[in-house]
């Protein structure tokens, strides 16, 4: 591929300028159509929602000091790898040092093109809901291939044989098993979290840090911030009135020494 360095960016060749054009206006996916079912879209919720409420990517060579790193993380997006290969549907990713371009309309910036973002994502999570979905097949194989460096299964009804969280990393071009499911480049964690989220109650695929604190999403934040003000607002309250220890009237101190001749 050829093209010319020019002062903000690089400019291709009008040819295959000419020719992204087309690809792209082929391979846009706009028809609508449903693709998941209900819990699985609500778990991508949840596994996007805190990062961009709660969580501060660890500092990377391109930051400057105060400056918080970039990320991207998303659901069912198109990852094109290659323009003769149809491409991955994740069911959620995350990738550092990027962000949706401004004009996120126009075709070329809809999708996750990877020569369009410059990098693979670090992260992705396959859901799974049936047997056919290739989690550890042709999708393991596939993001191995491109590069993914932290791969996640989540099966929460078993319908794979083995464990219900399977976190791999890869090594030398393959994903390899990980003993604990912490995913040590991007500063995270995974956990299974029993709770209620969107007024369903589930075992849930939560986020958490190196010591197994789960991160919040922002109602969760503001729930605990609004409860601890509570806390805060009657324990000033209750020191306020708590009635001060008065010394004993002339009374009392007559009956205390009468008590104490005697």
């Amino acid at each position: 591929m050829s093209g010319t360095a020019t002062e903000n960016a690089y400019q291709l060749d009008e040819e295959i300028q000419r020719e992204l054009d087309a690809y792209y206006e082929y391979v846009a996916p706009e028809n609508n159509q449903p693709v998941d079912n209900l819990f699985p879209a609500k778990q991508q919720t949840l596994l996007k929602r805190p990062l961009y409420a709660s969580w501060t990517p660890p500092a990377g060579k391109r930051q400057t000091p105060g400056q918080k790193r970039r990320f991207l993380a998303d659901a069912k997006v198109g990852l094109f790898y290659a323009m003769a290969e149809p491409p991955l549907a994740p069911d959620f990713f995350l990738s550092l040092d990027v962000q949706p371009r401004a004009d996120w309309h126009e075709k070329k910036n809809r999708s996750y093109f990877l020569w369009e973002f410059g990098k693979v994502p670090e992260v992705v999570i396959e859901i799974v809901s049936n047997r056919e979905g290739g989690e550890l097949g042709h999708k393991l194989d596939g993001y191995a291939r491109i590069g993914v460096l932290y791969y996640v299964v989540y099966d929460p009804q078993l319908k794979l044989k083995g464990d219900v969280l399977r976190v791999f990393v890869l090594r030398d071009g393959e994903y390899q098993a990980l003993e604990r499911p912490h995913l040590s480049r991007v500063g995270l964690g995974l956990k299974l979290w029993d709770g209620v989220f969107e007024d369903s109650e589930d075992t849930w695929l939560r986020w958490c840090g190196e010591h197994g604190d789960v991160i919040l999403t922002g109602e969760e934040r503001a729930r605990m911030e609004a409860e601890r003000a509570d806390y805060e607002a009657a324990a000033r309250q209750e020191a306020e009135y708590e009635p001060p220890i008065s010394p004993p009237n002339s009374a009392n101190w007559a009956s205390i020494l009468i008590s104490y001749e005697s």
